[in-house]
């Protein structure tokens, strides 16, 4: 038997390992299960040493598992990147990336046009949801990536976005008593500023609309019937931010940041990352 370790038996044993069942593991690299499973015991052969611990709940890492986790990520990274240079296609493969709705029409067009334009041949499947909700997914590894905000200043971050106030333009929405507001899920750092920040400066008001996208959001805004609060370089532009005064007090900014699902991604996730960094710090 070959003693080499084929790529795609360590490809097949990275996706089990970060996803820990053999079902979703499958999935991730098209795949049966069965197939999946003969792929682990392929290498468990070549290797001599057990991999896996397989439970009614799932699998986890054996000592020589893990041992042999950092390698495999490591050889794949270096096998892709060298296939893609010396080939001059690009990467291959499909990553799951996630994005909150403002920082998709902000961002998302040009982060798609420049990767695809370097990777023809990778498929990148876009998940856009609240910043809690994608590091929900990252955690059960349903997302290799995602970008999201965190509070200023807490972290290294690409860039800072200012929260504003935002309404319909020509109307006196700002001056209803209470205030009428239309915000994201209530964990998410636009709506806890914006409670935060009314209720220090004892300013009445009610939230009269919530929807976890930004489309929802607008659209009330655009009727007449709320103000909302987005990132300013989500603003649209028959949309008009409101001036902090006495009864709306200016709101903090928040740090646009890359998460992964894993320490240390592969080479299309990591070059995925690099191009993030270049678009999102620019733009």
């Amino acid at each position: 038997m070959s003693r080499d370790l084929d790529p795609d038996l360590l490809r097949c044993f990275v996706a089990v390992a970060e996803t820990r069942t053999l079902g979703r593991a499958a999935a991730r690299i098209g795949r049966t299960q069965a197939a999946a499973s003969m792929q682990v015991k392929k290498l468990e052969t070549l290797i001599g040493q057990p991999l896996l611990h397989r439970g009614a709940r799932g699998v986890t890492l054996t000592h020589h598992g893990e041992r042999l986790l950092g390698h495999a990520r490591t050889l794949l990274q270096q096998h892709d990147a060298a296939l893609a240079e010396l080939t001059g296609a690009g990467l291959t493969g499909t990553l799951r990336f996630g994005c909150p709705d403002d920082y998709a029409a902000a961002f998302l067009p040009r982060i798609l046009r420049g990767f695809a334009g370097r990777h023809p041949q990778a498929v990148v499947d876009v998940v856009c949801a609240p910043s809690p909700r994608l590091e929900e997914r990252l955690r059960r590894h349903e997302l290799d990536l995602a970008l999201v905000s965190t509070a200023d200043g807490a972290e290294p971050a690409l860039r800072r976005e200012p929260l504003v106030w935002v309404g319909l333009r020509d109307d006196e929405g700002a001056a209803r008593e209470p205030l009428r507001l239309a915000l994201s899920d209530p964990d998410t750092l636009d709506h806890r500023a914006a409670c935060e920040r009314l209720d220090a400066a004892g300013v009445a008001y009610r939230v009269a609309y919530a929807s976890a996208g930004m489309a929802g959001l607008l659209a009330v805004v655009r009727s007449g019937q709320a103000i909302a609060v987005l990132t300013q370089s989500a603003v649209p532009p028959d949309l008009r931010i409101l001036a902090p005064d006495t009864r709306l007090p200016a709101l903090p900014a928040v740090g646009v940041r890359v998460r992964t699902a894993q320490p240390r991604p592969g080479a299309l996730v990591a070059e995925f990352v690099r191009h993030l960094h270049e678009v999102v710090s620019s733009a």
